[in-house]
Formats: structure tokens, C-alpha cells, sequence
């Protein structure tokens, strides 16, 4: 088993039984200790679990949603590659319909400025990152805005995206996986989310491997609706294959 399938296989048991014991993985994985370890702290650097004495719980027993804050600050490195990739798929002078969240600041922080783009977004951090782009014309969507992710959500957001057609959406997620799509924890920022992709004609997801397998209460998409997805090198080669059937082109950077 490689490292990346069976840190997948500790991430999966702890979500189920909300925390896993470094003795007992070792015993059901039939590696040493130290190897367990190494696995669990890998897994806290990616945000996916927290360290405890004798083991580790996931950091949804932690905090039930992150702020845009702590999720910015994870997987730094590798969200910037998964940034510089989705910019391959944002055309010079195209209508993009930017969703919020970390990844989404990424994508903002990299974007070349001498790029001409029309950008209509929920996201206050990124409008107010974009509003001094010369290039860049910006349309804010309004709405209630949470104070957790700093999106803008509710029926004015939605009501405005209705009116839009839009060459790409650059959509976020919080869970994805075959069987259930993209979800999130918060019904209103799904109800944008399914609103964003409704508008574009083509979708690019920009979401880390932590994601994967991870599902939440709201769903907002399945995969068959996205047109690429691109995410990092720890999406093992049986998930990216998964996904690949179930439609989307599938990116790891």
C-alpha cells in the first residue's frame, strides 16, 4: 500500500469513528508505529486531521466549519499550484464567476495583471484585491455576507447570478466524491454555489485531495456537471480514475 492510499484509509476511519489510535493502525495496516505517525503527521500538515495523544481526531470535531482565515493558512504551497493551473483554463477577455474561499485567493493572488477579464464574484476578500486591477472589470454580487467565509449568499446573490451568462465559474468545494458530488456545510453558500455553476458555460473546480471523501450536508453539484477539476498530487491514481469516469478532466498539479 502506498503512503498517499493508506493515509486516505487513516483519514477515512477517523471521520467515521472520530478519532483513530496509533497502536491500532499500526496493528490493522501491518506497519510500524513511527510509519503510522509520520502518516498522521502528514495528514495534519494538510489540514485533514489533528494530532492527540496516542493518535488523532479530524478537524471537523474541532471546528464545524473553518474560517476563510485558518483554511487560507492550509496547504498554502499546494493551493498555489492548484491556482497556477486553473489559470490554463481562464482565457484572455472571458466572463469569469469567481466563487469564495481560499483556493479562490489564490487564483486572485496569481492572476497575471495585464490579464483583461470581466470577474463577477460573492467573495469581498477577492473583489477587494481586484477593485484596484486595471484590467480586471469587477462586479460584486450582494447579499448577506457570512462571517465565516466572507461569501455573500442569499436570494439577492442568487437572483443576480440568474441574469448572468458567464464564460467560466471557478467553483470551491468543501467535500467531493463520486457517489455523493460536491457538497458543503451551509445551505445558503450551496444554493450560490449550484447558481454559479448554472450560469457558465464551462465549470473548473479548484479543490486540494483533501477533499476527497469528504462529504457534507448540502450538496450542490455532481461530478458528470463539472468540466475539469483540478486538484494535487495526492489524489491517489484509483480516486482520479474514479472521477475521471464519472465525467470531469481531472488535473492533479
Amino acid at each position: 500500500m502506498y503512503a498517499a492510499e493508506r493515509q486516505q484509509r487513516i483519514l477515512k476511519q477517523a471521520r467515521a469513528a472520530g478519532r483513530v489510535d496509533v497502536a491500532a493502525l499500526a496493528l490493522d495496516l501491518g506497519v510500524a508505529s513511527e510509519t503510522v505517525r509520520r502518516d498522521l503527521t502528514t495528514l495534519e500538515q494538510h489540514g485533514s486531521l489533528r494530532r492527540v495523544h496516542g493518535g488523532a481526531i479530524p478537524v471537523e470535531r474541532l471546528e464545524i466549519e473553518p474560517t476563510l482565515a485558518t483554511r487560507s493558512g492550509r496547504l498554502a504551497d499546494v493551493k498555489r499550484r492548484i491556482a497556477s493551473h486553473v489559470l490554463d483554463h481562464i482565457p484572455a477577455g472571458a466572463t469569469v464567476v469567481l466563487d469564495s474561499g481560499s483556493s479562490s485567493l489564490a487564483i486572485v493572488d496569481l492572476l497575471p495583471r495585464d490579464r483583461e477579464l470581466i470577474v463577477i464574484t460573492n467573495s469581498v476578500a477577492a473583489a477587494n484585491v481586484l477593485s484596484s486591477r486595471s484590467g480586471v472589470s469587477l462586479y460584486l454580487i450582494g447579499g448577506r455576507v457570512r462571517g465565516v467565509t466572507g461569501a455573500a449568499v442569499g436570494e439577492w446573490a442568487t437572483e443576480v447570478l440568474r441574469g448572468v451568462v458567464a464564460d467560466v465559474a471557478i467553483i470551491g468545494t468543501n467535500g467531493m466524491s463520486v457517489r455523493r458530488g460536491l457538497t458543503t456545510p451551509d445551505q445558503a453558500e450551496a444554493q450560490v454555489k449550484r447558481a454559479m455553476i448554472d450560469s457558465a458555460r464551462r465549470v473548473v473546480l479548484a479543490a486540494d485531495s483533501s477533499k476527497a471523501g469528504d462529504d457534507h450536508l448540502h450538496r450542490f453539484a455532481d461530478l458528470s456537471e463539472i468540466d475539469v477539476i483540478v486538484t494535487d498530487t495526492g489524489l491517489p491514481d484509483d480516486v482520479t480514475d474514479e472521477m475521471r469516469a464519472a465525467g470531469p478532466q481531472v488535473v492533479r498539479s
